[in-house]
């Protein structure tokens, strides 16, 4: 049951990400920012992939503490726009891959164990 969820929590992580990234994206491209504003934007995203492609449980773990940041920066944005589907399709990616990162990463570490 453990390996199932794992992988479950792990496809939704990764379908998260992937969407996140895309819509952060986006949203730079609708804004037309320059350069150093779409560095901002997905750096700090983009510095976990190698450890996510590891499969390493202490970058998801800091993953997470990233997308406080970006959860926190989104809901400030849907009130200011709360009719943007980009910015409610942000909000609803950040919170599904923190979810999913962190049940991940506890289901993981319990299989690791031999729990």
């Amino acid at each position: 049951m453990s390996e199932r969820l794992c992988s479950i929590a792990s496809r939704c992580m990764w379908a998260a990400y992937v969407g996140l990234l895309l819509q952060q994206s986006l949203d730079a491209f609708l804004h037309q920012a320059p350069w150093f504003i779409w560095l901002v934007k997905l750096l700090p995203l983009l510095i976990f992939l190698p450890g996510m492609l590891k499969d390493r449980l202490r970058t998801l773990i800091w993953l997470c503490f990233v997308c406080l940041g970006y959860f926190l920066i989104l809901v400030q944005r849907i009130f200011a726009e709360p009719d943007s589907p980009v910015v409610i399709s942000g909000l609803v990616g950040v919170v599904i891959l923190f979810v999913a990162a962190m049940m991940y990463v506890r289901w993981r570490a319990r299989a690791l164990r031999g729990d």
